[in-house]
């Protein structure tokens, strides 16, 4: 082969290669405190005190984006055509899915409307809480047509499948534990039922290990997925909360400190993605969103877990360790990794935005020490810029199984539409505006001091 073949068909590789990576995300300019004397203003460092008035700034860009983007309508799922008349259920009519997941059931979708009322609760906005609510309503308007759809034609994916046909975690327990705190501010019956249905399908009916662990059976015959502890987890929790019934705090904390035994590495405090039972040693792989998929799970059931309940402890211990592990993992910029102990991986937003959340509520909870505040600064100021002005956010991985090699999760794509990044980063924003309430800030030493304001 030719001088000249050679390198056409290694620059055609090259750009096949470009063209499935992630996307990259530009790295906007250095930026410190005019008051340090050696600032820190390398590309893509922002390392400046945001105020409250930035943050809301940000978060209701995201608010407005979805918004104006949920589009409340049933269709003929073959031709797009709105459809008026629900008298008749047809196989082909569901929600329009066309714009994304925005109304649908499903997890994603269940931490927005959780970061939504989260949002509405710090800042004092009822203009969060009014789309949680509204999409909620809309579900549940529209429920019994898609109940005769189903009992004629069978559970179809665009008629409300995971809510009709519950099968695994992702189809009842974030967007349940949503539910739940939805039914905190409107006891709407409907609310209720269903709540109820999903307490049956996780506590009586989900896949378990013999010692009482929630797990899959996919890839592997017995799996346990990091993902599964924010899919349990804080619905368990949020029924604790609810019926006042200690079973429930007592299944969510076993659900973490198992996990834990089986995940988080004792070292790093890190957490595997995944284990299976048929493989030892399995491959261990770091990837930044099950980490974070677990701190934010641990810092749910703390949040409501009661102060003697005798796991509690044992609890604070994952947590901590875990906080530990990701901000010795954090980035040079403020964001983490996709894988969080290759740092040759990229820049990850959905993981950044869950371990600001988790650490900023570690904070100002008093699990963490105000040490650890600087963190989920420095993280919500690298956040902040991958927020567009229309409201989308750059850099979230798209869905992601428990896979068996590096490659995979160092080239999983990054999408605007991946619908994981934009609760967490909701949420982020609002504890981080809390932790700025709760601590009087010094600007010393070229750095920030977080001390506990006196109440």
């Amino acid at each position: 082969m030719s001088p000249t073949a050679n390198r056409s068909l290694l620059t055609a590789g090259v750009a096949v290669l470009l063209a499935l990576a992630p996307a990259a995300v530009a790295q906007p300019p250095g930026r410190s405190e005019s008051s340090f004397s050696q600032p820190s203003r390398a590309p893509g460092v922002d390392y400046v005190l945001p105020t409250e008035a930035e943050i809301k700034a940000t978060l209701d860009r995201i608010r407005d984006y979805f918004v104006r983007s949920t589009p409340y309508r049933i269709v003929d799922t073959a031709t797009g055509t709105p459809i008026e008349d629900l008298k008749k259920p047809t196989k082909t009519a569901g929600i329009d899915l066309r714009p994304g997941q925005f109304n649908d059931w499903d997890y994603p979708m269940g931490v927005v409307l959780a970061a939504m009322l989260l949002d509405a609760d710090v800042l004092g906005d009822t203009a969060y809480s009014a789309y949680a609510l509204k999409n909620f309503d809309f579900i549940f308007d529209h429920l019994d047509y898609f109940r005769a759809q189903a009992k004629e034609f069978g559970p179809q994916g665009y008629g409300y499948r995971r809510l009709l046909d519950m099968r695994e975690l992702d189809d009842c327990g974030a967007i349940g534990a949503a539910l739940i705190k939805a039914y905190s501010k409107k006891k709407d019956p409907r609310y209720r039922a269903t709540i109820d249905v999903i307490a049956e399908q996780i506590a009586h009916k989900q896949f378990r290990l013999p010692d009482g662990t929630l797990a899959r059976q996919r890839p592997q015959p017995v799996s346990l997925w990091v993902d599964d502890l924010y899919m349990s987890v804080p619905f368990l929790a949020q029924m604790g909360a609810l019926t006042g019934q200690r079973s429930w705090f007592d299944d969510a904390a076993r659900q973490v400190i198992q996990a834990s035994a089986r995940l988080q590495d004792p070292a790093s405090g890190l957490w595997d993605h995944a284990w299976f039972e048929n493989t030892s040693p399995d491959p261990k792989f770091y990837w930044g969103r099950g980490a974070g998929w677990a701190l934010m799970a641990t810092a749910e059931l703390l949040s409501v877990l009661p102060e003697d309940h005798p796991e509690r402890p044992r609890l604070l211990e994952i947590f901590r360790r875990g906080a530990q592990g990701a901000v010795a993992a954090q980035g040079g910029t403020g964001l983490w990794h996709q894988l969080l102990d290759k740092t040759d991986s990229y820049l990850e937003t959905s993981a950044s935005a869950m371990f600001t959340f988790s650490i900023a509520r570690g904070v100002n909870r008093g699990w963490l020490s105000p040490a650890y505040a600087p963190v989920a600064q420095a993280g919500w100021q690298a956040l902040a810029p991958r927020v567009r002005p229309d409201g989308r956010i750059e850099g979230i991985c798209v869905s992601t199984t428990a896979a068996y090699d590096a490659v995979y999760y160092y080239n999983r794509p990054t999408e605007l539409g991946a619908m994981q990044g934009y609760g967490p980063t909701l949420m982020a924003g609002a504890e981080v505006i809390a932790m700025l309430r709760n601590f009087d800030i010094q600007r010393t030493l070229n750095t920030f001091h977080y001390r506990q304001r006196a109440k």
